[in-house]
């Protein structure tokens, strides 16, 4: 017991040391985490690792899937809602298809629902890994948001594939039609499931007496509520969690505290940061246990397969994206669609942008090893290690690719007529422009003999100048520079009050907790400075 939390810890240490070393050498933290697990488990002596499949999908995909619903824009995803569904659930079932047809005519002894097999489990673009490499990439809001909303969606329909195509195999009998309406019911009944689960929690928020610490907690019981709840009635857990998590982030301001909301959200960051590292580094540890049923002539048979059907997976994806946006232009003559003229250049970045992660390798590793009938099951340790090579490709090469090919594509951001720095200046003196006048009007009278009043008219004419000012500056070199110093002078203002209430506390007359409170308003003051100026950088 003693040894396995030691490990445990020392690879929480790992992976810490690995995010920093990405950040430092500019590459998503994904993909050194995968080659850094790859690294650590050729190590001579050190035991191995084996992920457990009910552990992902129980222990790790309900919060993970939980924590990016809550931080999609629900505005941003309806108004792509098509292209998102259309690649969350058509793509991946044409992706298997496709996968399916040539995984049996390359790889001998392979049949047709072996194929779908593999097509399920490998199809579906992870969600973390693919919204974290394009967040360091500059490319246009519009294709982060439809990675978002394809990947929360994508592993539902690849997990049903993989369902029946596993039935198929097990049973040597597939049905088409019912197949066809179990997919659908799973879908709907998934969503219901979770929209009522959702208006449970809803409830409590809303008409309970709650604290932070217990919305904190409802927060990280509510996902594994919906995911249970609907996989106990053999529906799609997946949906559940999505369509509950986006209903409760839409509402999260009408029964949230906003202290429940700081507290959530510090709190979230830290354990999604966690269950990340995690799953990632898991991956490449996974590879002694992989190649274990492999002689060394089946093994590189079993590398050939897995390359030629990397390759098949991003020639398909971005035949499918590029197919996508032909289709746009098609159809926008019929129906209104959020782009008439997409082009080719957000298709390609989107299409280069389609790495697999941890739940193609949790799906590949929950094959039973034996039939019913107690024969083993057929070429399960192929379709393993063809799943380990796609995410490894697909990660590695892709992901180490794609701020290059997004720099050659050079697709512009066609949605938005401001700089996100101009709506952040306008926005923010607005709500300050309209605060001051609702004083002005409600409480002149006020004013002269309300000195905290005053002082926070002032403030807010204060605020409302110095935004103007900000607005003036161009993004140019000298502005950067200009706006660099008053961060350094801020920053160093805020470092001496820091000192300053360092030495208050090592006065007996003062309390410690009113010394913390008045450092974490410092904190909030550091991060404002930070963030007036974020999308000028």
């Amino acid at each position: 017991m003693h040894e396995s939390i030691i490990l445990y810890l020392a690879l929480i240490m790992i992976i810490m040391f690995l995010v920093m070393l990405a950040q430092k050498v500019k590459i998503a933290y994904p993909i050194v985490l995968v080659l850094g697990g790859l690294a650590l488990s050729l190590v001579p002596g050190l035991p191995s690792v084996e992920i457990d499949p009910e552990l992902i999908f129980l222990i790790f995909l309900p919060p993970l899937l939980y924590e990016a619903a809550w931080q999609t824009s629900w505005k941003d995803f309806w108004k792509w809602r098509r292209v998102i569904g259309s690649f969350a659930f058509i793509i991946v079932i044409f992706t298997s298809c496709v996968i399916a047809y040539v995984s049996q005519a390359v790889i001998p002894g392979f049949t047709l629902a072996l194929g779908f097999l593999l097509g399920g489990i490998i199809s579906p673009p992870d969600a973390v890994a693919t919204t974290s490499i394009l967040k360091n990439v500059n490319v246009p809001k519009r294709l982060i948001t439809i990675a978002e909303g394809e990947s929360l969606l994508n592993d539902a329909s690849s997990l049903i594939v993989f369902r029946f195509a596993l039935v198929a195999v097990s049973s040597g009998h597939f049905v088409l039609g019912e197949a066809v309406g179990s997919f659908f019911l799973v879908i709907v009944m998934g969503f219901a499931v979770g929209i009522g689960v959702a208006l449970v929690f809803y409830a409590i928020h809303r008409w309970l007496p709650t604290t932070p610490s217990i919305d904190t907690i409802l927060t990280f019981v509510a996902p594994y509520a919906m995911y249970i709840t609907a996989e106990e009635f053999h529906y799609s857990g997946v949906i559940a969690v999505v369509s509950g998590g986006l209903f409760l982030s839409r509402n999260q301001h009408s029964i949230l505290s906003h202290l429940s909301r700081i507290q959530g959200i510090n709190v979230w960051s830290t354990v999604g940061f966690v269950l990340n590292g995690i799953v990632f580094m898991l991956i490449g540890l996974e590879l002694p246990v992989i190649v274990q049923g492999f002689g060394e002539s089946s093994l590189w048979d079993a590398i050939k397969y897995g390359l030629i059907i990397s390759l098949v997976v991003i020639v398909t994806r971005i035949a499918s994206t590029l197919g996508a946006s032909i289709f746009t232009v098609f159809i926008s003559r019929y129906i209104k669609t959020a782009d008439s003229s997409p082009g080719f250049r957000m298709p390609l970045i989107f299409g280069w942008a389609g790495m697999r992660g941890v739940v193609s390798l949790a799906s590949a590793l929950s094959i039973p090893i034996l039939l019913k009938n107690g024969e083993p099951f057929p070429e399960r340790n192929m379709i393993l290690f063809i799943t380990f090579i796609v995410i490894l490709v697909t990660l590695v090469f892709q992901g180490l690719t794609l701020p290059a090919v997004a720099r050659w594509a050079h697709a512009e951001d066609r949605d938005y007529d401001l700089p996100a720095h101009e709506q952040d200046v306008i926005i923010s003196r607005k709500l300050a422009k309209a605060s001051l006048d609702l004083i002005n009007e409600k409480y002149a009278r006020e004013i002269d003999s309300h000195e905290l009043l005053r002082s926070l008219k002032f403030k807010l004419e204060r605020d409302i100048g110095f935004l103007d000012h900000v607005r003036e500056c161009e993004a140019d070199e000298a502005s950067h520079a200009y706006i660099a110093r008053y961060q350094h002078i801020s920053k160093e203002l805020l470092e001496h009050k820091r000192r300053i209430l360092h030495q208050f506390n090592k006065k007996e007359t003062y309390e410690e907790e009113i010394i913390r409170q008045h450092l974490a308003q410092l904190d909030l003051e550091e991060e404002k400075v930070r963030q007036q100026f974020l999308h000028m950088e």
